[in-house]
């Protein structure tokens, strides 16, 4: 294939981007597959995340296959798996990153104009047949969603893979809770390849070039070139405040035809916008995907660059190949150690037929009928109560969201719910499934900051209730307040004789002390997304004790989305 390296777009403001274009030897007009992000477009995922890179490949041998492998990128597409196939693949280093000069501001309105010219760039060049595809995991699927919406006119069709799309819901403030991933990722994956870092940072083997710029500029100036990511998200505790507006996506008019893929391990981070996406979106083509294993597995597996060429072959090359007969929801249903693709018609799956497991405050137990009038306490920052169902009689599967309606007083003026789904053995054990980031994970989480209980009823239904973030609430000590939590959307099958459970507590789930180091911190169960920052859970106002109350006309139930067997 061609290669073009560091090719200038220019934006409107006069500022230069720089790009590395992969395409055919044979002179002709092809489809575009294009990317704009901060992760330094020449860094080698293998030099960037060589544990990650081990593992995908020892379990994935297809992943390595058909390719050098010299130009893999974190999250973004290999090319030499689209050239051959007739695709021009096209990288652009977001503003302020990599070889791109300029100030960082992640997914502000300026990156989304940003992109939408490189799109428009992409669109006309001589090689270009017009329509331009974009196709990325996480940061390069979260602002597809941003961009999608401006519509630009060469944006054929997108492939957002497991990327959020609510900013301030999916990825800084789960049920109002901020959550602390973007202050541990923002310096060794973002500001380690800003651009400036030059010779401090690391070399691109294919061309000898820094990867993070020509030029070496000192802290000072790199300080001056990047916002303050956790001021900004911890100075903006509202959806809408004017921060997160600006992030935030107008789904009426995001009407390309699109394949959003989750996961459903991805809680935190790489799942629920990939559902929302689908839902909200005002495209009359599209198509959900949902998945398992780590989030940049099957992104690169033969599975899923088949369905992303396939996709693309339709709507960026025209090709009559079956694509449009394709059924709109293609899941990968989790078992305990398996998962069994099937495919659907809607999302959430017409069939399902929706369950209350109602609170048993006296014993700890999810009952399948009302129970009487009780009430439990827990410590406000502990691990809470874990409630059992009795053990499934016959294998049952739950696949779809889920919601829980709890009735709780605090000693203190707010307090933070974190639920937990999780399966148990017959022998008491958890059982634990390898998550988008982490690789012991529990089946659901949920979350919800009770001063934030407000919801929106045209956009609430009982299995996915939806706060309007708009307003905070303070509690009375001690006087009951009802909250409906969302549960994120999951999927597993349980055998005869293992127990559902649920976890009402007040701090982040784990099942280890030792974890899974991401960078800084480690991962014991919920991911890299800790709600641990003191400063937006002072413990003067989140401390204390919380009662859960049940019965007597306050039903505190989980509802679970259970799949008969067709």
């Amino acid at each position: 294939m061609k290669i073009e390296w560091d090719v200038p777009i220019q934006m409107d403001d006069g500022i230069i981007l720089r790009a590395d274009v992969y395409r055919p030897i044979e002179e002709g007009e092809y489809p575009v597959v294009l990317t704009y992000g901060p992760y330094a477009k020449g860094l080698p995922f293998q030099e960037a995340y060589p544990l990650q890179w081990k593992l995908m490949t020892e379990q994935h041998p297809d992943v390595e296959e058909g390719s050098t492998n010299k130009y893999q990128t974190w999250e973004a597409v290999d090319p030499e798996k689209w050239v051959p196939h007739g695709y021009v693949c096209v990288r652009v280093d977001s503003r302020g990153a990599g070889r791109s000069p300029g100030y960082i501001n992640p997914f502000s309105a300026r990156e989304t104009r940003d992109y939408y010219e490189c799109i428009e760039w992409a669109g006309i060049q001589p090689w270009s047949n017009g329509k331009v595809g974009l196709n990325g995991i996480s940061y390069y699927a979260m602002n597809q969603w941003q961009v999608a919406a401006l519509q630009p006119p060469h944006l054929a069709a997108i492939i957002p893979w497991e990327g959020a799309a609510d900013w301030y819901r999916d990825a800084t403030h789960h049920g109002g809770i901020v959550s602390t991933f973007w202050s541990t990722w923002y310096k060794p994956q973002v500001l380690s390849v800003q651009y400036g870092v030059g010779e401090r940072g690391k070399v691109n083997p294919n061309t000898g070039e820094y990867v993070a710029g020509p030029e070496t500029l000192s802290d000072e100036q790199l300080a001056q070139n990047r916002t303050d990511l956790d001021r900004d998200i911890l100075s903006s505790p509202l959806a809408t405040d004017e921060y997160n507006k600006e992030r935030a996506v107008d789904w009426s008019k995001v009407t390309v035809p699109l394949l959003s893929a989750a996961n459903w391990g991805g809680i935190g981070l790489h799942s629920r916008g990939n559902f929302e996406g689908y839902k909200q979106a005002s495209s009359t083509q599209k198509w959900l995907e949902v998945h398992g294993l780590e989030h940049w597995t099957h992104f690169y597996t033969d599975y899923g660059v088949n369905i992303q060429r396939s996709f693309f072959d339709h709507f960026l090359k025209g090709e009559d190949n079956g694509w449009d007969e394709t059924p709109p929801v293609l899941l990968q249903v989790r078992g305990i150690n398996e998962f069994v693709v099937r495919e659907e018609q809607e999302w959430p799956i017409p069939r399902t037929q929706w369950k209350r497991l109602y609170l048993r405050l006296d014993d700890s137990r999810l009952d399948s009928e009302p129970v009487a009038e009780s009430k439990a306490e827990y410590d406000a920052f502990g691990d809470g109560i874990t409630f059992l169902t009795e053990p499934f009689v016959e294998e049952t599967e739950i696949t779809g969201p889920m919601a829980s309606k709890l009735f709780v007083s605090s000693s203190t003026t707010d307090t933070d719910v974190f639920l937990t789904v999780h399966v148990f053995d017959p022998e008491g054990n958890e059982v634990l499934f390898s998550g988008a980031m982490d690789p012991r994970t529990p089946i659901s989480q949920g979350w919800l900051r009770a001063s934030h209980r407000k919801l929106d009823p045209q956009k609430s239904t009982e299995y996915r209730p939806y706060h309007t973030h708009d307003e905070i609430q303070p509690l009375t000590p001690n006087e009951i307040y009802e909250l409906d939590v969302e549960i994120w959307p999951s999927s597993i099958v349980i055998p005869a004789g293992y127990r559902l459970g649920l976890t009402v507590g007040g701090c982040d789930y784990k099942n280890t002390d030792e974890g899974t180091l991401y960078h800084t911190k480690y991962m014991t169960g919920s991911g890299a997304y800790w709600h641990d920052d003191e400063r937006d859970r002072p413990e003067e106002i989140f401390g204390g004790k919380v009662t859960l109350h049940a019965g007597g006309g306050k039903d505190a139930y989980l509802l679970i989305p259970v799949i008969p067997k067709k």
